[in-house]
């Protein structure tokens, strides 16, 4: 176990172990989450995973401007985010759907089975982006995928064929869209993204008693950001300018 000497240690090094200390917290929001869903507490859980997948979306810039790579070479940030990452995106997914009995006994168990194999494997592929930053194959974010079967309550039957057809998809090489770093069609893609977003947002704060209009706008938005990178690699001149 390392202990720091915090007289000897330089301000620049406990300003970098900082930010390792705020990538690392997403592990704690994550076992909140996994209590939430334990106790079927499922709106609870999914904002826990909210504030984790912010903390996600923050300490990188931060890292970066506070040059954590140099100051701190011996910790790799890398590492810890794809543990944050994995428990995060993956597992504590899977867990809800099993929890949640969603597509009943005993495809639930599974469903979740496939999903955390799966992405495992996923995660050690060296080649998953593209040069323009797609995803090749599925992206794991299951976050996303059984967060929106919660919103439209769906079905057995659509719950299976979404997970089944992800699961098949991450080890094809059919690209998926990174919406800040794809820079073809950048800003209605993060247009589409944020809509998604606050479609959630709002079904979250209505406990998924989501009005229809919800229901439509996040079947529309998460379809298309399903689809969207598979459509461009279709079309390469898709959104390139000149």
């Amino acid at each position: 176990m390392k202990i720091f000497n915090y007289k000897r240690v330089p301000y620049a090094e406990i300003r970098a172990f900082s930010v390792h200390i705020l990538t690392a917290s997403g592990s704690f929001l994550a076992f909140l989450g996994v209590v939430a869903a334990a106790e079927h507490r499922f709106v609870d859980m999914f904002w826990w995973l909210g504030l984790a997948l912010l903390v996600d979306g923050i300490d990188g810039p931060i890292a970066r401007k506070m040059r954590v790579k140099e100051v701190l070479p011996n910790w790799s940030g890398d590492t810890l985010d794809n543990i944050i990452d994995y428990v995060t995106y993956v597992l504590l997914p899977a867990f809800a759907l099993y929890q949640s009995g969603m597509i009943g006994e005993p495809w639930s168990f599974v469903a979740a089975g496939l999903i955390v194999v799966s992405s495992a494997i996923y995660y050690a592929d060296m080649g998953m982006k593209t040069d323009e930053y797609f995803f090749s194959g599925f992206p794991v974010v299951w976050n996303m995928l059984i967060f929106t079967l919660f919103v439209i309550d769906a079905s057995a039957t659509t719950a299976l064929i979404a997970v089944l057809a992800s699961v098949v998809l991450t080890f094809l090489p059919i690209n998926f869209l990174h919406p800040v770093r794809v820079q073809r069609l950048r800003p209605f893609n993060m247009a589409v993204f944020l809509l998604w977003c606050a479609f959630g947002g709002y079904a979250l704060l209505l406990h998924f008693e989501s009005p229809q209009w919800v229901v439509i706008g996040m079947i529309v938005s998460g379809l298309y950001l399903y689809v969207i990178g598979g459509v461009m690699q279709l079309f390469p001149s898709l959104g390139r300018r000149g």
